[in-house]
């Protein structure tokens, strides 16, 4: 079963709180996502830091549930 958009943006919000989430599904199949995800959580982490805190905001969903996720992610400017 794949998952809809705003489960993802329920799932990350959870874990980021503060952040700002853009989710955009890229092939209307609920299975392939990009999301963009700005925030302050990731300040002073490297991009595989900050992806890592996301993929645990999904908790163990990626590569089941998610088939595939583009991240983008930075700290607010």
């Amino acid at each position: 079963m794949a998952m809809d958009a705003r489960e993802i943006e329920s799932m990350i919000r959870t874990a980021l709180p503060d952040a700002k989430i853009e989710i955009r599904d890229l092939a209307g199949d609920g299975e392939h996502y990009a999301a963009t995800v700005i925030s302050e959580s990731f300040r002073g982490k490297t991009r595989v830091q900050q992806h890592q805190l996301v993929y645990k905001a999904l908790q163990g969903n990626m590569g089941g549930q998610l088939h595939a996720l583009a991240l983008q992610t930075s700290a607010p400017e």
